[in-house]
């Protein structure tokens, strides 16, 4: 079959690799019908998160037909149509048990690797590295799935690949920072990153009863998008954005802040950001998190920080004194998508939100490589890709 696959920082391939195989009982196989380029994958693209091993299959936006179910999965029959969460959960551990699937304890064989790093290992996740379980991404023409009876969930005939591909990660990613900040009425929320999972998080913040919504970004694009949602935006690179939110909100600051960018926060956005990109470059530090330094002086008193962009290692200079002193939440997780799935599709079918808002792209496998490029370096306007395999 066919697949993009990852060979170092920068060097994305569409290739021919063998095709999946049933590995256990309750495994399935999918004929992808439609997949998404991850601003997450972008970590993956510029070498930022280890493990990884040339020939690697990517991607965790996937759905399609089920063509082949192992023996003990009772839940998925040959020819359903499912949407695929990028997260991997046995349905009967601890953390699965109590809604929690992107920790659970069964799903990610590598497990060993994730504890050295982080204490202990969260769930396995689709093309996402070996320390994550190295299971092949869905990418690709077909995708072996794992616990498949745990987590892919069936969709109506009436609803495109476009309006549900999104459930399998930043629909439930980006709602899931917005119930993070619990939201009660009048609130205002403000969000850092207009990328796909912020555009998803803007409008969940609104879905939920959020009376204003900040968005803070550059590209013009990725602003105007927020825009059209009822959001007032900042462009950090015009703004200061902690004086702009003060002054916005009376002095009080935000309610709650979203940040939705992780890891890989723009080098230029001021002395700081820099500072975080020379050390990664110096091998003197791991991340760079000046998204979230900013996030947490600009919420108020007592509020919350939602944190869904992507953090690896250990963050530097992050002031905790501020957090402990005014009292402020911090909630943060990888999405346990199953939790979410049935309330999201609801949304869905009623017509209160329509995901593929946000593609600006549709191609195919063999346009993958290019199009790794342009999203990265926000090029042609490009917000979000779906590749029809």
């Amino acid at each position: 079959m066919k697949a993009l696959t990852w060979h170092g920082k920068g060097d994305i391939r569409c290739e021919s690799v063998p095709d999946p195989t049933i590995q256990h009982g309750r495994d399935a196989i999918i004929k992808v019908t439609a997949c998404a380029i991850c601003g997450s994958d972008l970590h993956l693209y510029n070498g930022v998160i280890p493990t990884m091993q040339s020939g690697d299959v990517l991607g965790h936006e996937s759905m399609g037909e089920v063509v082949e179910v192992g023996p003990d999965n009772k839940e998925l029959k040959i020819g359903d149509r499912v949407v695929v969460p990028f997260t991997i959960s046995c349905g009967q551990c601890f953390f699965c048990k109590r809604g929690f699937y992107s920790g659970c304890e069964r799903s990610n064989p590598n497990s060993e690797i994730a504890r050295k790093m982080w204490g202990a290992s969260p769930a396995g996740l689709l093309g996402y590295s070996h320390m994550l379980g190295g299971y092949a991404g869905g990418q690709a023409e077909y995708l072996r799935v794992p616990y498949a009876d745990v987590g892919p969930i069936k969709v109506p005939s009436g609803l495109t690949d476009e309006q549900v591909l999104f459930l399998s990660d930043i629909f439930p990613t980006g709602y899931m920072a917005a119930d993070f900040c619990d939201i009660q009425r009048g609130d205002t929320i403000a969000i850092w990153g207009c990328g796909p999972v912020g555009q998803m998080a803007i409008r969940s913040a609104f879905l939920l009863g959020a009376e204003r919504v900040l968005a803070v970004d550059t590209v013009p694009e990725r602003l105007a998008l927020a825009r059209e949602a009822g959001a007032e935006t900042i462009d950090f690179m015009n703004e200061d954005v902690y004086e702009r939110i003060r002054e916005l909100t009376n002095g009080r600051l935000a309610d709650a802040c979203i940040d939705a960018v992780g890891t890989e926060a723009a080098a230029t956005a001021s002395f700081d950001s820099l500072v975080d990109r020379v050390k990664m470059a110096t091998f003197m530090g791991t991340d760079r998190p000046h998204v979230l330094r900013q996030a947490i002086h600009c919420c108020r008193n007592f509020g919350t920080v939602s944190i869904v962009g992507v953090y690896g290692g250990f963050l530097d200079k992050v002031p905790m004194g501020s957090a402990i002193n005014r009292g402020l939440t911090f909630r943060m997780a990888q999405t346990p998508v199953q939790k979410y799935l049935p309330t999201l599709l609801q949304r869905i079918e009623k017509g209160e939100i329509d995901p593929s808002f946000v593609i600006t792209h549709t191609a195919t496998l063999e346009d993958g490589p290019e199009l790794y490029q342009k999203f990265r370096d926000k090029q042609d306007g490009c917000i979000k890709v779906v590749m029809k395999p």
